[in-house]
Formats: structure tokens, C-alpha cells, sequence
């Protein structure tokens, strides 16, 4: 029990300022003897109240952002949707495969997002777009499409789901890292909410509560932890941290 409290705790504060926190969860719960998927379900449960906390403490940098959150919102939960039915439905090997691929791929937007941003700003006439301004259609389509498929990921799997959506989100916006950071923990928020509302409507069986409660706990003051003092963090240090965990992440995966 105290372990999966202090797992909770340190996804938490992880999923918070980078994202990754079930690749600290996921392990532990299958350490102490939860099946596969009992431990995907109730580590997505005991994840929701850290994400809330997080999201809470990164709010300063979400201002100018409501518009381009109440577009993509709804495709993340879609996502959600579509995700946990594949987690119930298909075999965990035919998506897992494609994990590290999908993590390697983020890990690299992620590096090259300064590099990339300022060649698109050097197409671009003027001062150049602020976060603040109004999203282009287009883009907000292809936007649309990585909440979509990040909140599929999320739903069935979550590991790393913050690397892939900071890693997109960056290639198409011009927010600073702590910006995206802010809107990818609400997207995160609302991709675990609904996914465990889907779990405790048709998979009641498959949760075990006691792991959920504990990794809530622990994940609840984790996620205030991240969200106090994750954000001031510099960009170089953050997305060092970015790329650093989701190498660890492809490592675990394939082993």
C-alpha cells in the first residue's frame, strides 16, 4: 500500500510537469500482483485527481488559450472514448507495438521544437502569431486530429501521452514549452476523467478500488507538487527533462 501511494505521488508531480507518470505506476501495480489490465484501469482512476491538481497549477499559462481548448477538448474525450473501448476489446500486444515508435517520434518534436518553430516564424511576415491570437482553420483541423489520437493513446495505454501531445501541439503552435505544458495537462485531464467514467460504467470488475484510491492519494498531492513548482522550470530544463523521460519510456516498453 505504501508503495502505490508513493508511486501515485511521484506520477503525480511527473504527469504534471512532463507526462510519463504510469511508466512509475504501471510497473508497481503489476509488482504487487495486478493484472494487466486491472492495473491500466485503476492506474487511469488514481491518475484524474493529480491531472486536476496539475492543471490547477499551471492555469496562469493557460490564459489566452480558451478558445483553442474548447476546440480541442472534444476530440481528446472522443479519443478517450475510443481508446478505452480498444483497451477492453482488442489484445494489449497489437497496440503496444506501436508505442515505442509513437514515443521515439515525440521525443524527437520535442528536441527539435525551437529549431522547427523558428524556421516556420522565418516564412511568416511581421512580429509573427502569439499564443493569444486566433488559430488558423487548417490548423486547428490538424490540431484537432493529435487531441484525437493522443486521447485514443491516452485512453488505452496513457504512458507517455504528454510527451506526444507537447511533441504535436509544438510543431503546429507558437505557445513557449510551459504554455503547451498547461495545455496538455487539461487535455490530460479530460482524456483520464473519461476514460475512468468509462471504466466504472462497463468494467466496474476489472477495477481494483483499493489501488485506485491509493494511487489517487498519492497522485492528488503529486499533482500539486508538479503544478507549484514544475512551471517555473526554464525551457531548456524542461524539455530536458521531456526528451529524458520518454527515452526511459521507450526502454521500459521494450523491455
Amino acid at each position: 500500500m505504501v508503495a502505490v501511494a508513493l508511486a501515485g505521488l511521484a506520477a503525480g508531480s511527473i504527469n504534471a510537469v512532463v507526462g510519463s507518470g504510469t511508466l512509475v505506476t504501471f510497473p508497481v501495480l503489476l509488482a504487487v500482483g495486478l493484472p494487466p489490465v486491472t492495473a491500466t484501469v485503476s492506474n487511469s482512476m488514481g491518475l484524474v485527481p493529480g491531472n486536476l491538481t496539475g492543471a490547477l497549477g499551471y492555469r496562469r499559462e493557460l490564459t489566452g488559450q480558451r478558445r483553442l481548448l474548447l476546440s480541442l477538448f472534444p476530440a481528446s474525450v472522443l479519443g478517450a472514448l475510443t481508446g478505452a473501448f480498444l483497451l477492453l476489446h482488442l489484445p494489449a500486444a497489437a497496440f503496444e507495438t506501436v508505442v515505442p515508435v509513437l514515443v521515439g517520434l515525440a521525443i524527437v518534436l520535442v528536441a527539435t521544437q525551437p529549431l522547427l518553430q523558428r524556421r516556420l516564424a522565418s516564412r511568416r511576415t511581421g512580429a509573427g502569431p502569439s499564443p493569444t491570437d486566433r488559430v488558423p482553420l487548417g490548423r486547428t483541423l490538424a490540431l484537432a486530429g493529435c487531441a484525437y489520437a493522443t486521447g485514443t493513446y491516452g485512453g488505452y495505454f496513457a504512458a507517455s501521452q504528454g510527451v506526444l501531445q507537447i511533441g504535436l501541439f509544438g510543431l503546429l503552435l507558437p505557445h513557449s514549452l510551459q504554455q503547451l505544458n498547461a495545455l496538455k495537462n487539461v487535455l490530460t485531464l479530460g482524456v483520464n476523467a473519461v476514460a475512468a467514467l468509462t471504466y466504472v460504467v462497463v468494467a466496474a470488475d476489472r477495477i481494483d478500488w483499493r489501488a485506485a484510491g491509493l494511487v489517487a492519494a498519492g497522485s492528488l498531492v503529486g499533482g500539486f507538487l508538479g503544478g507549484r513548482y514544475g512551471r517555473r522550470l526554464p525551457s531548456w530544463l524542461l524539455r530536458t527533462l521531456i526528451v529524458a523521460v520518454g527515452l526511459v519510456a521507450i526502454v521500459v516498453l521494450l523491455t
